[in-house]
């Protein structure tokens, strides 16, 4: 017997992640099932590229450097004889060369510059699942960006009376071109500026006043920019932002008074202003920029999202543009927060897949003691597979209803356009596809999956995340920046802020409950739901092969038919006050039937063992089945395990001979 020493003994095998455009079977499923095979065909290659890219060394380098390297504050906002100097953000060179590659790779370029018609959310959302997890937060700033730009357009297609004035057209024009560019050296990103110290999401109790304070004719206005001859705004703007993301940013959209008893407004805001003043560290006066009346008062110190730069921020007389018509604020901003929100739930989703794939990698190279000498891979251990299986059927449940919301979002832009290269299936295809729904049911479907989808699936991944970090056993626990790219720790301290950011789960619970009790909303949400479980449900059902009432999936869909009825009486005879206690409870519950349709239409879409025993577990496990209804007990198969979480091919003596390769 020798002893180990640092460098002799067993010294683990380092785990290799996969290719998840290959390797994540629910990100394979979905894109199939809500694709066309046109639209798949040729996006395919390029997702390959981007799957095996956003795992290149360089890119963990970078991550590791935005991490390690956090930003700061240039100095105490004042210089070294006490004149205010508003203090200048800086950010490190790894999350620049970061957010570099996001533009170049047009992750919110794409939904502008290229069209798959209703399909084109769907591609930009598959690609932004694989660059969440290797992103470092960038994609944060990056929604933000996309719902200002969605936000802006929306504006630029008006040509009725509402329309904007010529010099409103060309600034808010310019600020869309720099939105949706993927020149790196002319792409901007935008701060969304809402919480303010009185209320979080409250935002009626806005302190931030906006005050009409137009140039004198004849004056010329300052500018944003010398270069673009872009004006500052008519609109001075005062008062304190208590978080504010993507401080970086160079444009923002801001909710601020004008009147008392107005309510709030939405402005556009660029973050600088030229000024041609400026004084250089050697004496020069030169044509240079500051802050547009800001001052970053100090960075927040969170638990996560470390490398993203949140700041406390007091405004001075920051110039800016009105959006829409005042006291409109909330209608205005909730543009963007559809997009935000949809943004949160994808980055939540893509560092539970991450997570899966880490821990996938590790089980195949760790192997675990089983008594009288015996060591076997943990890919052969029945417990670890189960518990790795469990992980992957609740995310590929979620993978449904998040991916479900995508496609309606792209409805509700696109509408149902007919064009040869984005096609859906054809009529003479009888595969039960998740069919759109009617046009008038696609504004209340977003309505209620915009806040439902966001508040279930950023609460129920955090403890999914966790999960594969405890997978990795001690190891898993550590801030892994020498190895980053199995570093799940990190992953599960971000995934903790989707929860939080852009609504709690108990305020998008209520907003959820808001909008189906509402007398305008309600009753077509609630059509719109019932439409979504029955076509999903009708569709799956004509398909399967075994569709006598005492089989196993005629019997869950029974059930899951039952539940909606009791939730939709519920909804419907007891007022909100009486509801609001329950609100998590109920939105919870819908979303689980609604998965569980979804999940439905899945497996007879694309049917298989793998899928067969996720689906009947899913429904056992969630109370639409039970052991007695027949197929739960029998599909806990360890072989069907990993199926599960490795593919068809899996075979458990074929992964312990590859675990004795490597």
């Amino acid at each position: 017997m020798e002893p180990s020493s640092s460098n002799t003994g067993f010294i683990q095998q380092l785990p290799t992640i996969k290719n998840q455009f290959h390797d994540d079977a629910s990100l394979l499923r979905v894109a199939k099932l809500f694709l066309p095979p046109s639209v798949l065909d040729h996006v395919g290659p390029e997702m390959e590229q981007l799957g095996d890219e956003v795992l290149e060394q360089q890119i963990f380098d970078w991550v590791t450097d935005a991490e390690k390297n956090q930003p700061y504050l240039r100095g105490s906002g004042r210089d070294a004889f006490g004149k205010p100097c508003g203090g200048e953000l800086v950010v490190t060179e790894g999350w620049k060369k970061l957010q570099d590659f996001g533009f170049e790779k047009g992750v919110v370029a794409i939904n502008y510059d290229t069209d798959y018609g209703p399909y084109t959310r769907l591609v930009q959302f598959l690609r932004c699942h694989l660059w969440e997890a290797s992103c470092a937060n960038t994609l944060c700033p990056a929604a933000m960006q996309d719902g200002a730009a969605r936000l802006l357009q929306r504006h630029l297609a008006k040509q009725d009376s509402g329309a904007l004035t010529a010099t409103e057209r060309r600034v808010f024009q310019n600020a869309f071109d720099h939105l949706i560019s993927r020149d790196p050296s002319k792409a901007w990103t935008s701060g969304q500026w809402m919480t303010e110290r009185t209320g979080g999401s409250d935002v009626s109790q806005t302190e931030t006043v906006a005050t009409y304070d137009p140039y004198p004719d004849g004056s010329a206005p300052p500018l944003a920019s010398a270069n673009e001859n872009i004006p500052l705004g008519p609109w001075s703007i005062s008062g304190f932002k208590w978080f504010s993301s993507a401080t970086d940013s160079q444009m923002v959209i801001l909710l601020a008074k004008t009147q008392p008893g107005k309510g709030v407004s939405a402005f556009f805001a660029p973050m600088r202003r030229h000024n041609p003043s400026l004084v250089s560290a050697t004496g020069k006066r030169g044509n240079g920029t500051e802050l547009n009346g800001v001052t970053i008062q100090r960075l927040k110190n969170k638990f996560g999202t470390q490398s993203l730069p949140t700041a406390e921020l007091e405004l001075k007389g920051m110039r800016g543009w009105l959006i829409g018509e005042e006291g409109k604020g909330i209608q205005e901003i909730s543009t963007i927060l559809n997009i935000t929100r949809a943004h949160t739930t994808v980055s939540s989703m893509g560092y539970l897949g991450r997570g899966l794939g880490i821990a996938k990698a590790f089980a195949v190279v760790r192997e675990v003691g089983v008594g009288k000498g015996k060591r076997i891979p943990l890919s052969q251990h029945p417990l670890h597979m189960r518990t790795l299986s469990n992980i992957a059927v609740d995310y590929h449940a979620m993978m449904l209803l998040v991916f479900y919301t995508l496609s309606v979002l792209g409805l509700d832009e696109r509408g149902l356009l007919q064009d040869a290269r984005v096609s859906p299936p054809s009529s003479t295809n009888t595969s039960p596809r998740i069919q759109p729904p009617p046009q008038k049911l696609v504004a209340p479907l977003i309505r209620i999956m915009s806040s439902l989808h966001k508040a279930y699936v950023c609460e129920h991944a955090v403890p999914l995340v966790f999960a594969c970090m405890e997978a990795l056993g001690g190891v898993g626990y550590l801030v892994n920046v020498e190895s980053e790219h199995i570093n799940v720790s990190r992953l599960f301290r971000d995934a903790c802020v989707g929860a939080i950011w852009e609504g709690t789960t108990d305020v998008l619970s209520s907003d959820t409950l808001r909008a189906l009790k509402h007398s305008s909303t309600g009753p077509d949400s609630l059509a719109a739901l019932e439409w979504l479980i029955s076509t999903s449900l009708n569709g799956a059902s004509s398909s399967s092969s075994s569709s006598s009432s005492s089989s196993p999936s005629t019997k869950a869909a029974s059930n899951i038919r039952q539940e909606w009825t009791c939730l939709r009486n519920k909804v419907t005879s007891q007022t909100q006050e009486q509801l609001l206690p329950e609100a998590r409870q109920i939105v919870f519950r819908i979303a689980e039937v609604l998965m569980a349709a979804l999940f439905a239409v899945d497996a007879a879409t694309n049917p298989g063992a793998e899928i067969d025993a996720m689906y009947e577990r899913y429904m056992s496990k969630k109370g639409f089945a039970t052991a007695g209804d027949g197929g739960a007990n029998d599909k806990q198969d360890p072989n069907l395990d990993g199926a599960i979480i490795y593919g068809s091919s899996f075979s458990r003596a074929e992964t312990g001979r590859a675990s004795s390769k490597l």
